[in-house]
Parts: C-alpha cells; structure tokens; sequence
C-alpha cells in the first residue's frame, strides 16, 4: 500500500476513535459554548505555533462561529523568524501569564487550548492564570503523547492535568504517523486534521442546539457572498460585547 493511502487510513482510523470515545466531553464543550453564547460571554482559543492552526481554524470564516475570539501572540506563531524562536518562547516560564494578563478574560468566559504534547510553559502559564480570571478551559491535546514526555513546567503540570474538560485527539506520540522504510522519523502529522475535525464538529452541533432552543446562532457568512458583509455586520453588532477582533 502506498504511504498517502496509509496516511488516509490512519486519518479516517483516528476520526472513528475520537468519534465513538471523546462524543461525552465534545458534547461537555457543547453545552459549554452554549450557555457562553446564551448568556454573552467570551469564547477564546489559544494554541503556539501549529497549535494555534486551530484557532485560525475557527476564526472569521465561512460557516464558523462569529464569537470565536483567537489569541494569536506573534512570537509563538509560524511568521516569526527565526522559527526557532517560538520553540524558546513556548518554553519561556512566565510569559504565558503575561499574555493572559493581556486579554480581557471574565468569569465564566470559555477558552478552547491547543496543545498537542500539553507539556510547555507558555500553555501551562496561561491556563493557570486564565483560570484564576475565572475561565472555563477546554483542553485539546494528545493524552498518550501527553503522558509521555516532562512537563517543561515547574509545577510539573501539564494541559491535561489543569483544563476543566479534555479531548483526546488519540494521535500518536511526536505527532507524525507514517513510518517509511529506511527513513527514522516518521512522516504525516495527524494533529491538525483531527483537531480541525474536532473544532468543526463542536460548531455544527453548537449551532444545531442553540436553533433547538430558538436562538438564531451567530454563523458568519461568506463575503464574497451578495449580503454577506451585511448579515455578519448585524452579528458583529449584537455580540459587540463578547468580541475582541474588531
């Protein structure tokens, strides 16, 4: 079988584990973002360098969510140069309570954590202090890989160990999946994929709740659809208060 074929058969393999075994806690973040939107506070999402593709994921797109509010800190995303760089920031102790400190978090305000391996400082940090504000934090992360490898934090603590709910994206440790023969490490992350699987997921099923309850949920248009900049206008509008990217 050739290697892009293994990789679609690991994909749809992960897809069906994380269906069947995270449905409970995906539906916990649910019920999550829902009660947010009902009572208008905050949805955030926070994740360093790949990690925060998901937070792009969700943000200001077709479809998506208009309260998704991302937290993107330039030195631990992909732009930055050296890349190297976001490895040393990630790892940095302290500056994850800094960019908390920066965002407007209230109680009861909801944060969706990306962080594959769960293990560094930046994330650790953040959590910490995103939760004395009051958050409530989701964990996306890899449990096995998780708990694997040393938390690069001094309390020893990992996503895992401090987010209230936690998906398991049940990847596979280092992330990549596809061994090819000759070659040591292996080829094909699965983090992304099923991650952005995960957080679509979450969306349809938010959307489809909070019609149940007769609330029109805030799903952005397109802007390149006739009355699409207008209709996402009247969203920006109603949730001016629980949205920070304007």
């Amino acid at each position: 079988m050739k290697a892009y074929n293994r990789y679609f058969n690991k994909v749809k393999e992960i897809l069906e584990i994380v269906e069947e075994s995270e449905k409970e806690n995906i539906e916990k973040v649910v019920d999550l973002f829902v009660k947010a939107i009902e009572n208008k506070n905050s949805i955030f999402t926070f994740g360093a360098s790949h990690a925060g593709i998901i937070s792009e994921e969700l943000f200001y797109r077709a479809g998506g969510l208009a309260l998704i509010n991302p937290i993107f800190e330039p030195s631990i995303m992909l732009n930055i140069r050296p890349i190297t760089f976001t490895s040393e920031m990630e790892s940095l102790v302290g500056y994850g309570e800094l960019i908390a400190d920066k965002v407007d978090i209230k109680k009861d305000d909801v944060i969706l954590c990306h962080s594959v391996s769960g293990r560094n400082s930046v994330m650790i940090d953040f959590v910490t202090k995103a939760k004395e504000k009051g958050a409530k934090i989701i964990g996306l992360t890899n449990v096995s890989y998780s708990s694997q490898v040393e938390s690069r934090h001094p309390s020893g603590k990992r996503l895992m160990d401090i987010a209230d709910i936690v998906i398991d994206n049940h990847g596979e440790k280092g992330d990549a999946t596809i061994k090819v023969e000759g070659l040591e490490q292996k080829v094909s992350p699965t983090s992304t994929v099923v991650g952005s699987t995960i957080v679509n997921s979450i969306v349809a099923q938010v959307a489809e709740e909070l019609m149940n309850k007769g609330i029109t949920p805030p799903i952005l248009f397109s802007a390149n659809i006739d009355g699409g900049k207008e209709h996402n206008n009247k969203i920006f509008e109603e949730y001016k208060d629980s949205i920070y990217y304007l």
